[in-house]
Order: C-alpha cells, then structure tokens, then sequence
C-alpha cells in the first residue's frame, strides 16, 4: 500500500539538531576539540567586548562559523549564511536551534573584524596546537619550514604610481589600463587597494601577480602545523620569516629544520646554527657553491629530512584546494592573517581527527 504525499506541515517539533547528526559523522570528533580550545579562551573573549551594552554575536559561534567555511569550501560569508538557514548540519556545529534567526551576512562581516583586534586566530591556532601536543602527536626535535604564494585580493589595475590618486579614466567600471613600456617598480608604484601586496612571481616564466606569501613550520612526526604566518611577497622574505617561525619555539635544546634549496645560503645556514638549529637544507649546488656541506649530510637524519619535508606541500595543498587560500577572500594583509592562521588551526582538527584525537585534555 502506498502511503499519501501529504505536504502539511507539522506545527511543533521535537527534533533537535543534535539527533539529526549521525554519531559517527566526522565533525563530531572535530566540534569537540573546536569547544575545548574555545572554552580555553574565554579571558580572551571577555577582554574584546564592553561588559555593558547590546548582546553581540558570540565570538565562539563566529569561530565556528569560519571554520565551515574552510571545511566545506564556501567562497563568502552570504552563501555560510544561507546554507546556515537550511542546512542542519551547520547549524548544530554552530551552535544554532532549529528556530534560531540566521544573522544576515553584514553583521557576521562586522563581527568577525572584531576578532582581528585581538589576534584570536593565532590564539584559536595556538590552542589546537597544545591539544596535540598533549596528546603525544608533536614532535620536538625535528621540523620542516617552506613558504608559498597568496594571490592577494587585487587588480593589476590598481597597481598605479604612488603619487597618482584618482583611479583611470575611460571603460566604466572596468577602465582601459595601458602599462606597456612602463616599468612597475615597488619604489614608485603600488596598489591602491592593498598596500602591502606586491607584485611577484615565484619562478621563471610565469607572471608576476600581486601576492603575499604565506609561510609554515610544520613537525616531521605527523605533518601538524605548528606555527603559520603571512608577510608581504619579497626575494628574502621566505628565510627572513624561517627564521622568526623557528626562534619563537623557544627551548634550549637543537632542533632540526628541514628545507628546499631556495633556503640554501651562507646568511640563512649561519642563522639557524646561531640559534642552534641544525639546518637539514637541501643543497643547491648548480654553478655555485652549496652551504651545506659534509659536516651535515653524512648523517642519516639529513636523508630522513629531506623526504619527510616535503610533507608540508600536502599541508599548502589542502588549504589552497580545501580551504580556499588560493586566494585571498580579503583585502589587506591583516585580514589575510587571519584567515591564514584559522585555515591551519582547520587543517590540524582535520589530521587529529584522522589521528583518533577528540579533545585532549
């Protein structure tokens, strides 16, 4: 017998979305390491906003909300909020009831800047990297470090000179730009939309693009991020930041550090051997001379090294495919931080999961 197609809806429900939420669904293990690190901040949360006043977004709703968005791939915050409204998937990782008003997409903007201020994303990343080392899955000694290119959120027609001010004329909202015969150097001009972004190109042949570049120190036991940063897109920036990353360890013991050849100079070796680090740098010995030599390769931890680091495009690949970093969804470098350090605080729930971790205390 077949049953009728009844479309009247029901007037109450008992349905909560946590009993819509398979037991075994991968988020579920990832929700409750998100609440522990996000119950850990709370002094930091209360320091952000007035102790008086109009109810706000809750900081830990908003945390979780950009965390979907890195996990399922959504390009803005207006299409978060209108899967948010339907999906009850969502709405149980957010935190949301099934009778709860969806915020609208200006609001979770404005929001979310307030998260800037206080540099919650690294402290959020921060947290995630402590559950891991409490559960065992860290190393200490050995370590990979490697850079790469983010396009930043802004037209090759915005890179003007410094001192024109008024936007090109002629073509309407996409006007005619001509840079032919005309040299585009950083001492004379720059984007009018991001200052901080510069043109650059990560190797021969390709073009030069306004960029960032993105760096991660990453450990060689599971391939976790351990600390991530962004800088503006200079030829020293990916050594100059290399060495910012592995001093802010800390500790006093010698660690190693595993990298590519673009790593391979005097300047960049005698810095990590000053800060007792053992550079497990590959060498780059094509027409010159490498600054690597026997003292360094002749042991077996060096080989180990130089297979294990290249682990850390694994790390690059997800965020840029994953996790939406191919391009910057902002305009600036700040913003682009931030997004930065949430998407590895992402991709490390992601690996912990896979590693049987749920919120180690």
């Amino acid at each position: 017998m077949s049953g009728p197609d009844k479309h009247q809806e029901s007037l109450f429900s008992t349905v909560i979305p946590e009993h819509r939420v398979p037991a075994d669904h991968p988020l579920r293990p990832i929700r409750k390491m998100v609440n522990k690190a996000l119950k850990a901040m709370d002094r930091d949360f209360a320091a952000l906003y007035a102790p008086n006043g109009r109810d706000s977004i809750p900081p830990e709703k908003l945390l979780r909300a950009q965390l979907l968005m890195t996990l399922y791939t959504i390009r803005s915050e207006r299409q978060l909020m209108e899967q948010m409204d339907y999906n009850l998937l969502f709405r149980w990782f957010v935190g949301f009831l099934m009778d709860d008003v969806v915020w609208n997409h200006s609001t979770f903007s404005k929001n979310r800047d307030r998260l800037l201020a206080g540099e919650v994303a690294h402290r959020f990343f921060a947290q995630v990297a402590q559950q891991a080392d409490r559960a065992g899955l860290l190393s200490k000694d050995h370590f990979s470090v490697d850079g790469t290119l983010l396009e930043a959120l802004a037209s090759l027609k915005s890179h003007r000179r410094k001192d024109e001010d008024e936007p090109p004329s002629g073509g309407g909202r996409n006007p005619t730009v001509d840079f032919h015969g005309e040299k585009r150097r950083r001492d004379t001009h720059e984007s009018k939309t991001g200052k901080d972004a510069l043109l650059f190109k990560k190797s021969k042949g390709t073009a030069a693009k306004l960029s960032y570049l993105g760096h991660l120190l990453m450990e060689n036991r599971n391939g976790l991020v351990v600390n991530a940063k962004v800088t503006q897109a200079t030829g020293t920036a990916e050594r100059e930041a290399a060495v910012d990353l592995v001093q802010a360890l800390g500790g006093t013991h010698r660690v190693t550090l595993g990298a590519d050849k673009n790593y391979d100079t005097v300047g960049f070796v005698d810095d990590l051997r000053y800060a007792q680090v053992t550079p497990h740098v590959a060498q780059n010995d094509t027409h010159r001379r490498s600054a690597i030599d026997g003292r360094t390769t002749r042991h077996p931890g060096y080989q180990v090294s130089q297979i294990v680091r290249k682990r850390i495009e694994e790390c690059f690949g997800w965020a840029k495919t994953v996790g939406g970093l191919r391009k910057s969804r902002f305009v600036g470098r700040e913003k682009l931080n931030f997004q930065f350090a949430l998407t590895f605080a992402a991709f490390n729930l992601v690996r912990m999961r896979n590693l049987g971790v749920e919120a180690c205390c």
